[in-house]
């Protein structure tokens, strides 16, 4: 059955509030049996709708769903954002609670108007998000354009059974404005998707210990963010896993293209990303294994160390001849904590370079600690740089056991005296097929220190004359060269 709201009432003039026919329309369509409910013939402002049992908004092309200007159309109680320090966030335009079979279609668009937020007179600053989503089951996203929340896009929030498909996220109009995330969820599929956000473009996390995240693919979308374009963890009580993302494409981030933050004491585990190509990622992959605070809901004090382990990264090509001298693959347990099994195959990154070998010759580069975290989250420290230039520009590994990178090429626009790769504290090391291009200038290309159980095989030496390998560090030990791999120094 078909409900069109202009038979409630409605009015597409986009001034008149229209949130009780709305609504009307949807609770009749409901308790119908359910259906769809038509917005079409203009643009329809409305303050908060509660989604039903059984109902789809269908927006027709040409059309929008408008987000009022004014707070107080907006229902409290609909749920708190799970962050730290976000009241602000609590309401939103769209919300359902253990609500089945629901959806949101059509060619046009939900238009928050997030740029009127928060009002001038609102002593609490509030932002409302788009959509939230507690509980439910059975829902359907197509098509339609969500555009300028005046916070997150949308929350999903111990939910299962969820498509999003064709659907384009555009969320500048305010800061926090990430895209589509996925908190305690299990069976997500995201496909065809297009984000231009503010904030993170898609979020998986876990806010409670007793909902994971689980059984999700992405794949055929492009992603341009101010800060991550795929976020994995932070909020990370429960277990986060079987992840497989695909055929994606990210430009201009500030970030990371793929980041996985473990926080809180679970384990990010079982993913695989493959066929990805970048442009302006200066963190192309970030992972961070630390501990700290994030959810609203956790217990107070500091929670146990997790893990992150069985990580698979396929053919991905880097353009960052643009993005600065801090372009490098990051991944970094903490001592007595390692990474475990992170894989990495035909990766090509091209940098922009320009380092020189006193940059090189840094061996401080930031631990993850809970001093130096101090309640910030780790990719913020590399984003604000503080610790200045990284000492590489390629790949940077720490504190892993059973690493293996596979047919990887890292060269730069203008020449870099810093080492391609540098690799710390790791056991259990295979580098195969590597290129690089370092200026002569600086120590070697191939920085091992304090590594235990490496294999290198078919690395070639570089073109420029530069050492290939440089070993260091009294724990160093078991490193093992085919006949292939020369130009080597010990230290």
């Amino acid at each position: 059955m078909r409900f069109d709201i202009r038979e409630f009432g409605a009015v597409g003039g986009g001034e008149t509030v229209n949130t009780t026919a709305l609504q009307s329309a949807i609770d009749d369509c409901s308790q119908a049996g359910g259906g769809t409910v038509l917005i079409a013939g203009g643009r329809y402002v409305t303050g908060t709708l509660f989604l039903k049992d059984g109902v789809t908004i269908e927006i027709a092309g040409g059309s929008a769903l408008v987000g009022s200007p004014n707070i107080t159309d907006y229902a409290t109680g609909t749920h708190k954002n799970m962050y730290k320090c976000e009241p602000h966030m609590n309401r939103c335009l769209i919300f359902a609670r253990r609500a089945r079979h629901i959806g949101i279609c059509g060619s046009g668009e939900i238009d928050g108007q997030g740029a009127l937020f928060p009002n001038k007179d609102d002593q609490g600053w509030n932002r409302p998000m788009l959509i939230r989503l507690l509980e439910c089951e059975g829902i359907r996203l197509r098509d339609v354009t969500l555009r300028n929340p005046a916070a997150s896009t949308t929350a999903w929030l111990y939910c299962n059974d969820i498509v999003v498909d064709g659907v384009r996220i555009h969320s500048r109009a305010n800061g926090n404005g990430d895209g589509l995330d996925f908190d305690g969820c299990c069976r997500v599929r995201v496909t065809n998707c297009s984000f231009d956000t503010s904030d993170d473009s898609i979020c998986l996390q876990t806010s409670r210990p007793d909902r994971p995240c689980r059984d999700i693919t992405i794949s055929n979308c492009d992603m341009c963010s101010y800060w991550g374009g795929v976020r994995i963890g932070l909020l990370s009580r429960a277990n986060i896993e079987n992840v497989a993302l695909s055929n994606c494409v990210f430009s201009d981030i500030r970030d990371a293209g793929i980041k996985i933050e473990m926080c809180e004491g679970a384990e990010i585990r079982n993913m695989v990303f493959s066929n990805l190509v970048m442009r302006n990622v200066p963190r192309p992959v970030f992972i961070a294994l630390c501990r700290q605070r994030a959810c609203d809901d956790a217990p107070e004090g500091m929670p146990p160390y997790g893990k992150v382990r069985n990580i698979s990264f396929n053919h991905i090509v880097v353009d960052n001849s643009a993005a600065g001298k801090n372009t490098a693959f990051f991944i970094t347990g903490l001592p007595g904590h390692d990474l475990e099994n992170i894989r990495f195959s035909d990766i090509s990154m091209v940098a922009e370079g320009g380092g020189t070998a006193e940059e090189g010759a840094q061996r401080d580069v930031i631990e993850f600690d809970d001093e130096t975290l101090d309640g910030w989250w780790p990719g913020i420290h590399i984003v604000e740089g503080l610790k200045g230039v990284l000492p590489l520009h390629g790949f940077f590994a720490r504190h892993v056991r059973g690493l293996h990178l596979d047919q990887a090429d890292f060269s730069s626009v203008a020449t870099d005296a810093r080492p391609a790769v540098i690799l710390e504290n790791v056991r259990d090391v295979s580098l195969s097929s590597i290129r690089t291009n370092p200026d002569a200038a600086g120590e070697a290309a191939l920085r091992l220190r304090n590594v235990q159980g490496a294999r290198l095989s078919n690395c070639v030496p570089p073109p420029s004359g530069a050492l290939l390998l440089q070993v260091e560090g009294t724990a160093s030990a078991r490193i093992h060269l085919d006949s292939s791999t020369t130009h080597t120094t010990n230290q």
